[in-house]
C-alpha cells in the first residue's frame, strides 16, 4: 500500500491555469507528489472541436499514465466538461477526479436558495456540464450560466485588482445576481486569482465555490478512502512538464501557483 502511496498524482490542463489546482493540492496536501502536464503549446482548448480536445486530453492521459501515477485530476474545465470519459477509459483502475465533479456537488451543498450560478468560459458554459451535474445531484436547483471571456486575458496580464477588472465583472455578474443566487462557482482554474475582486462585487451573502480546493478535497478523501495517501517518509516532489515555453510562461505560472516554478521540462511530441 505504501509504496502505492508514493507515486504521484497526475494534474493536467491546457495551459497555466490547473496550477491553482495545484496549489490548492500543496496546501491541502503538502506530502504528496505531483506532476503537473500544461499543453502550452496547443492552449486555448476552448476554441477547438470536441474530437481534438478528446484527442489531445487522451493523449496527456497516456503520456501521465506512462509516468506512474496514482490519481489523475482534470484541473481544465473545457477538458472536464467534454472529456472526462476518455480519461476514464484510459485510466481503468486509477481514480479520475475532476474540477467540474468537484466544483457542481460543492456548490449543491452549499445551496441554500437553490439557485445557483457558475461563471466560465464560453465553452464550459456552452457545454451546460456543471448544470447537468448539479441537475443530477439535485433536479431542484436552478442554475444560471455566464461566460466570462475577458477573464483569462485580465488574469494573465496581472490585472487582478485593477478597475478594468472590475467593471468588466460588474457586468457580467448583473443577470447573474439578477436571479438572486446564493452561491457562485468559479467555473475556470483562472478565476480564483481574482477571488476576492469577485466577492466584493458579488457582496457577502453570495458564496464562492472555488473548484480548485473542492477538488483538493475530494483528492484527500479519496487518497485516504482508498488507502494510497503518501506517509510523507521523504520530501514531496512537484515536476512541471509543458509542450511549449512561452515568454511569460515563468512569470504567469508563478503568479498562479503562489511560489517558484522551479525546473520545467519540456516534451516533444
Amino acid at each position: 500500500m505504501s509504496e502505492t502511496g508514493k507515486l504521484p498524482i497526475g494534474v493536467f490542463d491546457s495551459g497555466v491555469g490547473g496550477l491553482t489546482v495545484v496549489r490548492a493540492l500543496m496546501e491541502r496536501l503538502p506530502l504528496e507528489n505531483i506532476i503537473y502536464f500544461g499543453d502550452t503549446a496547443r492552449v486555448p482548448y476552448g476554441v477547438k472541436s470536441v474530437a481534438t480536445i478528446e484527442h489531445f486530453t487522451g493523449q496527456i492521459t497516456d503520456y501521465l499514465l506512462d509516468q506512474g501515477v496514482k490519481m489523475l485530476i482534470i484541473a481544465c474545465n473545457t477538458m472536464a466538461a467534454v472529456a472526462s470519459q476518455v480519461v476514464k477509459e484510459k485510466a481503468g483502475h486509477i481514480p479520475v477526479l475532476d474540477v467540474i465533479d468537484a466544483g457542481a456537488r460543492a456548490a449543491v451543498a452549499e445551496s441554500r436558495s437553490r439557485a445557483i450560478g457558475v461563471i466560465g468560459t464560453p465553452t464550459t458554459v456552452n457545454s451546460n456540464a456543471y448544470a447537468r451535474r448539479m441537475h443530477a445531484l439535485d433536479p431542484n436547483v436552478r442554475v444560471y450560466s455566464q461566460a466570462c471571456p475577458l477573464f483569462v486575458p485580465l488574469v494573465e496580464e496581472g490585472w487582478l485588482e485593477h478597475e478594468v477588472t472590475r467593471l468588466t465583472a460588474q457586468e457580467y455578474l448583473k443577470p447573474v445576481l439578477a436571479e438572486n443566487v446564493d452561491t457562485l462557482v468559479l467555473g475556470c482554474t483562472h478565476y480564483p486569482l481574482i477571488k476576492s475582486l469577485l466577492q466584493d462585487v458579488v457582496g457577502p451573502n453570495v458564496r464562492l465555490v472555488d473548484s480548485a480546493i473542492t477538488v483538493a478535497e475530494q483528492a484527500a478523501r479519496m487518497l485516504n478512502e482508498l488507502g494510497i495517501a503518501n506517509p510523507g517518509d521523504s520530501l514531496s516532489t512537484y515536476h512541471y512538464t509543458v509542450t511549449d515555453i512561452p515568454l511569460r510562461f515563468q512569470t504567469i505560472g508563478e503568479r498562479f501557483l503562489g511560489r517558484s516554478l522551479g525546473q520545467i521540462e519540456k516534451v516533444d511530441w
